[in-house]
C-alpha cells in the first residue's frame, strides 16, 4: 500500500503481534529485514510530486527518533524510467516436443503471446471426444486468465450425428460458463477440416502439429499430471509461433 500511495498515508504502518509480556514485536519479511527502504520508509507529499510528474522520485532513509516526526526528509535524486516493454518483447518461436517432454502446458506456450488480444480463434478438427473437450476448456481457461480476451471462435469437426449432439451439449454447459466470465464462445462444425492453428487478433498465430491433443493419456487418474498439464508426459509434435 505504500509503493502504490504517492504520499505518506501508509508509511509507517508496520505488522506486528504483542508477546505475554504486553510488548509490541514487528514483524518483517527475511529479504526486507535489512533494507533501510523498508525499515524506514518515507515519501514526499502529494503537490512535491505533482511539480515532477515526469520522473520517478528516490527519497533517502530518513530514521526517526522520538519527537521529531516532521523531520525533513532527505533530498530526491530523479532516476531515469525504464522502458519495461524491452524485456517482454515477444518472439518468433519454433520447437519441437519430443515423445515423453514434461514442462508443457497451454498457459506457458500460449499465455505469453495473448497479451493485449481481444478474439481468439482456434482451428482444430479433433475437439470430439471426452479428454479433448477437457483440454479445450483447459484451454478456455488460459485464454480467460489473460483478461483481456472477449471472443473465442472454435472452428472443429464430427464423424457422426450421435457424437455431434454430445459435442453440442458440452459446448453449451462451457459457453454458458464462459459468460460468467463476461467471454462469448462461438462453435462452427466443419467435418471436411484438417489444418490445426490458433489466430490472436493481436498478430500472433500459434501453430501446434497435434493441436491442443498433444498429451499422452495419464497411466492412472491417481498420478501427477493428471490435472496439470505442465507436468503431463506429451506426444512428439511440433510448435510454431509467428506474427501474421
Amino acid at each position: 500500500m505504500n509503493k502504490r500511495k504517492p504520499d505518506d498515508e501508509f508509511a509507517l504502518i508496520n505488522l506486528s503481534y504483542f508477546n505475554a509480556s504486553g510488548e509490541e514485536v514487528v514483524v518483517f519479511c527475511p529479504e526486507s529485514t535489512g533494507a533501510t527502504a523498508t525499515q524506514h520508509p518515507a515519501r514526499r507529499r502529494l503537490k512535491e510530486l505533482a511539480a515532477q510528474p515526469e520522473t520517478v522520485v528516490a527519497v533517502g532513509p530518513q530514521i526517526q527518533s522520538p519527537g521529531t516526526a516532521d523531520a525533513t526528509l532527505a533530498p530526491a535524486t530523479p532516476i531515469p524510467k525504464i522502458d519495461i516493454a524491452e524485456f517482454t518483447e515477444l518472439k518468433e518461436k519454433h520447437f519441437s516436443i519430443l515423445y515423453g517432454d514434461t514442462g508443457y502446458s497451454y498457459e506457458s506456450i500460449l499465455g505469453p503471446y495473448l497479451r493485449g488480444a481481444k478474439a481468439v480463434v482456434i482451428e482444430d478438427p479433433y475437439i470430439r471426444y471426452q479428454h479433448q473437450i477437457q483440454n479445450f476448456v483447459r484451454c478456455c481457461e488460459t485464454i480467460v486468465k489473460a483478461g483481456t480476451v472477449k471472443n473465442i471462435s472454435l472452428i472443429t469437426g464430427y464423424d457422426d450425428k450421435t457424437q455431434l449432439a454430445d459435442i453440442a451439449e458440452k459446448m453449451e454447459e462451457l459457453k454458458q460458463s464462459l459468460l460468467e466470465q463476461d467471454v462469448e464462445l462461438e462453435v462452427k462444425l466443419n467435418p471436411n477440416m484438417h489444418d490445426r492453428e490458433i489466430r490472436l487478433d493481436n498478430g500472433w498465430v500459434i501453430k501446434i502439429g497435434r493441436g491442443l491433443d498433444f498429451y499422452q493419456k495419464p497411466g492412472g487418474w491417481f498420478e501427477v499430471g493428471v490435472y496439470d498439464l505442465g507436468l503431463r508426459k506429451c506426444l512428439e509434435t511440433k510448435v510454431d509461433i509467428f506474427q501474421a
